[in-house]
């Protein structure tokens, strides 16, 4: 529908306040803080709220998970769970929030652009359903959700992803990186000096592309120099705020979503950049290792 596809790209141009962006460039160019001091561990709650809407039902849950990190806890919360279940239309919309952030400016600002994008979800669903039955019926179908991809003593990476679940399923994701220690956010321009690291990093992954298809014929990349004739645009360059996030043995991870760079059968695809090809682009060797 034209309305998803819609949502689908405000989901996506979502950002993260300027003011955020300040903080990370000027935290990464000063020493380490001090280590924070021990945070109590707190005991695990879990609590429900049923809400009933004039059109349909949806369930706001409160499910509280506590991880762990040496001398400190993050809290990742489902702080809420939108529901619908009316017989050929279900959704699922699941709200991270985290909590025990001293940086309450960073906390805050994350966790209220979780909740903005999942109640947009969540209405535009509503407009859809009701416009779907007035037309005869059908079946729409959409969850969201999270997963912890990273989780060190110095970093938290968490991916959404949304995905429309009816006909020609598609897939977006989002990553947010936190520094535990210094509580900053990590966007992807605050890890080099300058630009140069979009050519940099774009030219290894058209390499990956060229020689995983050759290794493997059911591989399929939308990329020039393969000797194929290609349908779509081929892949040129990644974006100043591409998807990614650090893994837990300190590597860079580029990711595209579900049609963005491949068919839609390799789903979502991701490229470890090798940090060899970019140290000299790092602003420091502090996360990328």
């Amino acid at each position: 529908m034209k309305r998803m596809k819609q949502l689908i790209k405000e989901y996506q141009e979502i950002e993260i306040p300027e003011h955020i962006q300040t903080v990370v460039n000027d935290a990464l160019h000063q020493k380490k803080k001090s280590k924070l001091k021990k945070m109590y561990i707190g005991v695990a709650v879990a609590a429900s709220l049923f809400i009933t809407s004039v059109n349909t039902s949806s369930t706001i849950a409160y499910a509280f998970t506590d991880i762990p990190i040496l001398d400190k806890v993050v809290n990742i919360i489902t702080f809420r769970e939108f529901k619908v279940d009316e017989g050929t239309n279900k959704a699922d919309y699941k709200v991270p929030a985290l909590t025990n952030l001293e940086n309450k400016e960073l906390e805050n600002s994350l966790n209220e652009k979780y909740l903005k994008e999942s109640e947009q979800l969540y209405q535009a669903f509503l407009a859809d359903m009701k416009e779907l039955k007035k037309n005869g019926g059908g079946h729409l179908g959409e969850n969201s959700g999270y997963e912890i991809k990273t989780d060190t003593k110095q970093l938290l990476s968490i991916a959404r992803y949304y995905v429309n679940t009816v006909g020609s399923s598609s897939t977006t994701m989002k990553f947010n990186t936190i520094d535990k220690e210094k509580e900053i956010f990590i966007t992807l321009p605050s890890l080099f000096k300058n630009e140069n690291y979009i050519e940099v990093i774009s030219e290894n992954i058209q390499e990956q592309m060229r020689s995983q298809m050759k290794e493997d014929p059911e591989l399929t990349y939308w990329v020039s120099g393969t000797g194929e004739e290609l349908v779509f645009d081929p892949f040129e360059k990644i974006g100043k705020n591409q998807n990614f996030y650090i893994n837990n043995k300190g590597k860079l991870v580029i990711s595209f979503d579900k049609y963005e760079v491949s068919p839609g059968y390799m789903g979502v695809v991701e490229f470890i950049i090798p940090t060899d090809i970019i140290k000299n682009e790092l602003v420091s060797n502090v996360y990328i290792k």
